[in-house]
Formats: structure tokens, C-alpha cells, sequence
């Protein structure tokens, strides 16, 4: 397996789990306050709704020719991977709070009990909540895994990453019966985004036309210049952060995404 292969196993892997733990929290939440049944009622349709994106998005992507595929795909994980640094930079510099499951578990409960009592049969609250929950959080990682997979025509790879991803989150979901609080997901979210950001900056720049000393090999000089770069700016926040609010300020469960 090549370095360029292992890095798209690692991105696809570590994005999954971090949306399957926040997907978790919403469908335990339901789950155990109003209907099991509904809930993973909602989790199917969901699991439908992605595959039939993938099914839909997958021959499209992989028919296009190879500069605009790497341009489109470089473009889309730019997107990606810099959305995900900015969110990891500023809660790594104390700008934002970090993402709290048992916080987000506790809000997702008491919004439940506030929907009505819920009936034996079938509980359109804990579906939808359910639904949402794993469509919205699944989308963008099947866009991850789409781009990722298209561009090296390693779909099979990508898919395989992502799946071990969810099946290690159910299985510990399972295992603890509650949120997965410990994962540090904002680690994860700073890698994740700093492998998207890389690989968009080698594929757009090879879908325009620049050739990358070395070929494949280059990635090894750009992760960790982006990931440099990424901490160099923690570091500069922080500083400013703490001298602009030297105290904590109180942190409201809206702030958490």
C-alpha cells in the first residue's frame, strides 16, 4: 500500500468515527428516552438515503476526465478540510468550546422528554431525530469518501475505511451504553482537517497543471507544513486569547458545535 493510499485510509477512517460518535449521541439520546424501535427505524432510512447518494454520486464523479476529476475533488476537500482546521484551531485555542457528548446527550434528552409522551407503535419524533441525525452527519463523510476514492480509484479502499470506522463506534456505543465522551475529537477533527487540506492542495494543484517534485511523494513535505501552520496558528490565538480574556468565560450548550 502506498503512502497516498494510507493517508486516504487514515482521512476517510478518522472523519467517519468522529461524525458515527456525534451521530451516536443523537441516536442514543432518543433511543433510551423515547423508542428504541423508531429510532433505529431512522438509522436505516438514513444508512438507505447515503447509499443511494453514493450509488447516485460515485459514476459521476469517476467519468470525468482526470484534470477536472482532481480539480473538482481538490476544490471539494479544500472546503472540507478547512472548515474542519478552523473549528479544530479555534477550540484548540480555547476561541471555541470543545465539542461536549454528554453535554449535546444531556440537550438531545431534554429536547425528547419536551416532544410528548411517545407511544408503543412507532415514534416519529425518535425517527426523525434519528434520520436527521445520521443523514446530516453521514453526508459530508460519503462526499469525503466519494472525493477520496474517485481520484485514486480506490472507492473499495475508502468504503472499507469508513465502514471499520462505524463498526468500531457501534461497537463501543454498545459496549459502554452511552455517549463516547472520551474520544478526542478535536484531535482527530485537527488531522482529519489537515489531511483534506493537503490532499486538496496536491490534486487542485495537479488538476491545473503543476507537476509535484517527486509525484505522490510530495504529500510527505505538505501534511506536515499544513499541520505546522495549523499550530503555529493555535499557538498565536492562544497567546491573543489570553491576553484579551484572562478569565474563563461560561460556555452555553449552543456554542458546542
Amino acid at each position: 500500500m502506498s503512502g497516498a493510499e494510507i493517508g486516504l485510509a487514515l482521512s476517510v477512517f478518522l472523519a467517519c468515527a468522529v461524525e458515527a460518535v456525534e451521530a451516536l449521541t443523537i441516536v442514543l439520546a432518543v433511543g433510551t428516552t423515547r423508542s428504541w424501535s423508531s429510532a433505529m427505524s431512522g438509522v436505516a432510512a438514513a444508512t438507505l438515503a447515503l447509499a443511494a447518494i453514493v450509488v447516485a454520486l460515485g459514476p459521476a464523479l469517476t467519468s470525468l476526465p482526470i484534470d477536472v476529476l482532481r480539480v473538482v475533488v481538490g476544490c471539494l476537500l479544500l472546503i472540507f478540510g478547512l472548515q474542519w482546521l478552523r473549528k479544530a484551531v479555534l477550540r484548540s485555542a480555547g476561541l471555541k468550546a470543545k465539542h461536549d457528548e454528554l453535554a449535546i446527550y444531556r440537550e438531545e434528552r431534554e429536547a425528547a422528554r419536551a416532544a410528548g409522551v411517545s407511544h408503543q407503535g412507532f415514534d416519529g419524533y425518535s425517527f426523525t431525530a434519528s434520520f436527521k441525525g445520521v443523514l446530516l452527519e453521514g453526508v459530508e463523510v460519503v462526499i469525503i469518501v466519494l472525493t477520496l476514492g474517485a481520484n485514486q480509484h480506490r472507492l473499495g479502499l475508502a468504503s472499507a475505511a469508513a465502514g471499520v470506522a462505524v463498526l468500531l463506534v457501534v461497537l463501543g456505543g454498545a459496549a459502554v451504553r452511552a455517549p463516547l465522551a472520551r474520544v478526542p475529537e478535536n484531535t482527530m477533527k485537527l488531522a482529519v482537517g489537515v489531511m483534506l487540506s493537503s490532499f486538496g492542495i496536491f490534486w487542485t494543484a495537479e488538476g491545473v497543471g503543476v507537476h509535484w517534485p517527486g509525484g505522490d511523494a510530495a504529500l510527505l513535505a505538505i501534511i506536515p507544513t499544513v499541520l505546522v501552520l495549523a499550530l503555529g496558528v493555535v499557538m498565536v490565538l492562544r497567546g491573543k486569547a489570553a491576553d484579551a480574556v484572562p478569565d474563563v468565560m461560561p460556555v452555553t450548550p449552543a456554542e458546542l458545535d
